[in-house]
């Protein structure tokens, strides 16, 4: 990573690139390669988890790459007048890699959620990806010091491993176990098998433009209250910093 282009925030070491640039001069290089990489999409949450557990910031720290998954984190840039140049979702960013995967027929597995809403997940991106290959799934409710979980997946052979297990345990699990593998992208996703599926809807496109969605997701969720309460913890810390 080119330290000239990131922006540091809590410790947490943010590539300051457009999603376009991060996909074709990183991330499709690499897999084209067949290279390594772990790559995290930090919001606020994940950034004030890193800060309280040594252990998950630790987690992720050690991926390739950190990009900015929620307008806190653009709003708390800015206003260390070190501006990044746009927010990257996880959701959209996952999207993007299933479009690669389906153009050049590589090999998907597909990590976490309920039962219900991987194999619903499954069967959308079959439809909509026809020329990816599923390489696997499995629930996310295991032990994530399970080793024989990751072993079953590299016995795969995947060329992207997509991680829905959730804060902290996505990240976690990938700094754990990616070392046993000899390549392939691993992503947390979060709640995104949840939208592909039809479980859960995302903003509406005016939403997510005018960086409201985590307005949206709380008008839909109230019980993410406690969640959305960090945020604003996030950005007063940001603030008294300063």
């Amino acid at each position: 990573m080119d330290i000239k282009n990131t922006v540091t925030i809590m410790d947490i070491t943010f590539l300051n690139v457009t999603k376009k640039d991060f996909l074709y001069d990183e991330l499709f290089p690499r897999l084209n390669r067949q290279q390594k990489s772990f790559v995290v999409t930090a919001n606020p949450e994940i950034v004030m988890k890193a800060r309280e557990d040594h252990g998950y910031k630790q987690a992720v720290q050690s991926a390739d790459y950190i990009v900015p998954d929620g307008a806190g984190i653009l709003l708390a840039a800015k206003y260390k007048k070190e501006p990044l140049q746009e927010r990257i979702p996880g959701y959209e960013l996952m999207l993007d890699l299933l479009k690669h995967a389906n153009d050049e027929g590589l090999r998907c597995y597909f990590l976490g959620a309920k039962d219900n809403v991987i194999n619903k997940t499954i069967v959308e991106v079959e439809q909509q990806y026809p020329n990816i290959t599923i390489a696997g799934s499995h629930h996310g409710f295991f032990d994530i010091h399970d080793s024989s979980i990751a072993e079953n997946i590299k016995a795969q052979n995947p060329d992207i491993v997509f991680v829905a297990l959730g804060l902290p345990r996505q990240e976690e699990w990938i700094a754990k176990h990616s070392n046993k593998f000899p390549k392939g992208l691993f992503m947390g996703v979060g709640g995104s098998f949840d939208v592909i599926a039809g479980e859960v809807q995302r903003a509406p496109e005016k939403w997510i433009k005018l960086n409201l969605e985590w307005l949206y997701r709380l008008l839909k969720q109230p019980l993410r209250f406690k969640r959305i309460l960090k945020v604003f913890e996030f950005m007063l810390r940001i603030i008294v910093k300063k």
